[in-house]
């Protein structure tokens, strides 16, 4: 019983020590080498978009089974109707994470390798707006065209704001091919072409997306 305290107590300090480092992480210096940003970036993000990947894979999982076995419970409706799925397939297709080698570039293009203004003080790693003036929001520096005031999306953390990015892409009418590719293929490099409705510069998204898996070799995390 002893020893079993002491290891509880140890991991309440290593995680202690963890928040600590993670908060003072979040303090972009002045200067930086290339090599400490991506180490900082892959310290705050990598750990959060695996807990996140496994969390919605074993969904994906729990739920493929109950289809295969024609076990419709509440939460296959109800999930049916947050994913505005129609048919089995649908939902099999918002609910099926994709590798990820492109979460992690996804999040360092957009976060501008977990420097930009939105990641440090909103948490906000893909950049995502917000269209609802009653949630927690940050306006953007710069007005579109000059005029129109750009809201982003505030999260309480990381890790909130990476499920709701998974949302997004599951959800969206702009990702139904994304959605249909991910589901029959697990290389980044056939997914990752549907992605080009994630910005405005359209395919030049996705060749810059690929880039930056292979130069930084993010593979390796899939």
């Amino acid at each position: 019983m002893r020893f079993i305290l002491i290891i509880t107590l140890l991991s309440f300090s290593l995680l202690a020590v963890d928040n600590a480092i993670e908060k003072k992480l979040l303090e972009v210096p002045k200067k930086m080498s290339i090599k400490t940003k991506k180490n900082r970036f892959y310290f705050l993000v990598t750990p959060k978009v695996n807990n996140v990947h496994k969390e919605l894979t074993k969904r994906y999982e729990r739920i493929s089974k109950d289809i295969h076995n024609k076990n419709y419970t509440d939460e296959i409706k109800e999930l049916k109707t947050y994913f505005k799925a129609r048919t089995d397939l649908e939902l099999l297709q918002s609910l099926k994470p994709h590798p990820r080698s492109i979460t992690i570039a996804q999040a360092a293009m957009e976060s501008a390798w977990a420097t930009s203004r939105f990641f440090v003080e909103a948490n906000n790693v893909f950049g995502m707006w917000s269209a609802n003036p009653d949630e927690p929001r940050i306006a953007a520096s710069e007005k579109r065209n000059g005029k129109r005031t750009i809201w982003l999306r505030k999260f309480e953390s990381i890790e909130d704001s990476i499920r709701e990015y998974y949302n997004l892409i599951a959800r969206g009418k702009s990702f139904r091919e994304f959605r249909e590719v991910r589901y029959e293929s697990e290389n980044p490099f056939d997914i990752i072409t549907k992605l080009d409705k994630y910005s405005e510069i359209g395919d030049k998204y996705a060749q810059e997306l690929m880039g930056i898996i292979k130069y930084n070799n993010l593979t390796k995390y899939d």
